[in-house]
């Protein structure tokens, strides 16, 4: 028997003994949730041969429908049940106001995470974590910042102890160094998470998301790099054709260094990605520094490799329209049902990942 069929045939079992709609929610946090069994063969897809691939693609795709429609109609059953159960012991007042039924949404951050990780996975990104409390030395010095960096600064970090030690991260970066200390190359991970610094406008908020993408092996190349960014960009924005180019920048960690810009144009008052005579930055990236690499022991002489950085709650404000960073974090539900996704709408590239 098949993972997929093990786990359809657990799924089954499970639904069966299902009676109220906290049973249904643990359902479906175990098959569709972060870690769900449904979500973490998703996550598979990248690591295997492309014919196997389309083949394990259709059956997942298959069996998470089937499984779906299932907890479509128990979800059903359960609110027929309960309502009749209502209408046994309770009077309606007809004269008082209309209650609708809300149902939670995903947020655009979660979304875009997931969008993100569907769409590296295919290309054979794995998913790293790291905590959101860190060390000063795998936040900076590792990361060859130098002690006199402006980044270091009161201002921009926020610093847990006065001897500056310990601290929140100010990028998801550090993870790359937990990464590489603790195993041997060749690394290709990406790394979503929290970030934090002391900056708070209507693009800035003092806790953000960021992706950081790390590929670390023999003979990697800038024509790498651009290569992978193209890809992700053009299954980001779900258009076949992107102008991009890169810029001259500098970053302690990496060299050489460029920001990323790609075109645009304003057609009745939106942003169009792809076309057009306009810039807009998107993301840095570059080679990883020989110093980093020397600071987790990887022998320059035989590896070398490139990292990105991308904002992930910039990339949903462009992708959905979103003018103000500021609504992500107001836990506002007339917000959230506008801008919020499917709970059980996983994304993937086969069936379009917005969709």
């Amino acid at each position: 028997m098949s993972d997929l069929d093990k786990i359809s045939s657990v799924f089954n079992a499970k639904i069966d003994s299902v009676k109220t709609k906290d049973d249904l929610q643990n359902i479906k946090t175990e098959f569709f949730g972060k870690n769900g069994q449904i979500t973490l063969q998703f996550k598979t897809l990248g690591s295997l041969d492309p014919e196997k691939r389309k083949k394990f693609a259709y059956n997942l795709n298959k069996i998470k429908e089937d499984l779906t429609s299932q907890l479509e109609q128990k979800n059903i059953e359960i609110e027929t049940s309960e309502i009749n159960e209502k209408l046994k012991n309770e009077k309606v007042d007809v004269t008082l106001p209309f209650r609708p039924y809300r149902q939670g949404k995903i947020h655009p951050v979660s979304q875009v995470i997931d969008e993100i990780s569907s769409i590296f996975s295919e290309i054979g990104f794995s998913v790293a974590e790291g905590p959101d409390v860190e060390t000063e030395y795998n936040n900076f010095t590792a990361l060859n910042t130098p002690e006199d960096h402006p980044a270091r600064d009161m201002h921009d970090t926020f610093y847990l102890e006065e001897n500056k030690k310990l601290l929140l991260r100010t990028h998801t970066s550090p993870v790359q160094i937990r990464t590489m200390i603790s195993s041997k190359p060749p690394y290709k991970i990406i790394v979503p998470g929290r970030t934090y610094r002391c900056d708070s406008d209507q693009t800035h908020a003092p806790m953000f998301h960021q992706l950081e993408g790390l590929h670390i092996d023999k003979g990697i190349t800038m024509g790498h790099l651009k290569g992978c960014l193209d890809y992700f960009i053009k299954e980001f924005f779900e258009v076949k054709n992107v102008k991009m180019r890169f810029r001259p920048s500098h970053f302690p960690f990496t060299e050489p260094s460029a920001e990323v810009d790609i075109g645009y144009k304003i057609e009745k008052g939106k942003i169009v990605i792809g076309d057009g005579d306009k810039w807009l930055e998107v993301l840095g990236c570059g080679m990883v520094h020989p110093n980093v690499l020397r600071n987790v022991r990887v022998d320059t002489k035989k590896y070398q490799g490139f990292a990105f950085g991308i904002g992930i709650d910039r990339l949903a404000m462009l992708k959905y329209g979103i003018n103000d960073l500021r609504a992500f974090f107001e836990a506002d539900y007339r917000w959230l049902s506008h801008f919020g996704f499917d709970p059980l709408d996983v994304p993937t590239n086969y069936r379009g990942l917005s969709k």
